[in-house]
């Protein structure tokens, strides 16, 4: 019986991890995301994945300021990916960077100052709602190895101070489980960030600044509650 039962509660559990379907209009706490119109010309930071001897995965992540100021272009250039029957790969900007150690997992959640979370998953036709980080989630997952492609995220700064500022921040690729495979910390290897425009990044209601990570609320809060109602079934079951 209580095989049956424990069994069961690992099928709840990986329910509760699955992506579920997209809800149009979710969006953050703090409202929809800003546009950033005053990235300075010329400033690119390049994260360039490291010679690992855990992941094959090689290439670098670059984004430059749009040449108007508005968004972040950024260049993707990505192979070595494991078996595709571990992808579509994720990818994202995560809030804090890879320790000197390579310990992926002390970058912590997506960047997301507007406190949205990750569930449910972001809607691309929306990206003013989705995590700012969620670059995969925006702009389309990596189904291809190699993988390149070049896009302009409109919602990214390139300016120290802001929230919206991914410099001091770093990537993450995933398999489509969510397990981290290789990180790498952004650099700053074109112009200066600190010159050229203010770096605010005002919406309506508002305006999102300072570069401190923001509180995560989203697949932690999610993993809590799962946790807490398959073992509150297991108890049920049990007596």
């Amino acid at each position: 019986m209580y095989p049956a039962i424990f069994a069961t509660a690992l099928t709840g559990f990986a329910f509760a991890h699955a992506a579920g379907p997209i809800v149009p209009g979710t969006t953050g706490k703090l409202g929809d995301a800003a546009i950033v119109t005053t990235n300075p010309p010329g400033i690119t930071y390049t994260a360039t994945l490291p010679n690992s001897t855990t992941s094959g995965i090689r290439g670098f992540v670059a984004g430059t300021s749009n040449a108007n100021g508005t968004g972040v272009v950024f260049n993707i250039n990505l192979s070595g990916f494991p078996d595709a029957s571990l992808g579509p790969f994720l990818y994202h900007v995560h809030d804090q960077p890879v320790p000197s150690n390579g310990n992926c997992t002390a970058t912590l959640a997506h960047q997301d100052p507007y406190i949205r979370g990750e569930m449910p998953p972001c809607d691309p036709t929306q990206p003013q709602t989705c995590q700012t980080g969620d670059l995969a989630g925006k702009h389309g997952n990596i189904t291809t190895n190699p993988f390149q492609t070049t896009f302009l995220d409109l919602y990214l700064s390139t300016v120290k101070g802001p929230a919206s500022f991914f410099g001091n921040r770093s990537i993450v690729i995933h398999s489509s489980n969510t397990t981290r495979l290789t990180c790498a910390n952004f650099t700053l290897t074109s112009g200066n960030s600190s010159g050229g425009g203010n770096g605010t990044s005002s919406r309506g209601n508002g305006t999102v600044a300072g570069s401190s990570p923001a509180p995560f609320t989203g697949g932690a809060a999610v993993l809590f509650v799962s946790v807490g109602a398959i073992l509150a079934g297991l108890v049920a079951c049990m007596l």
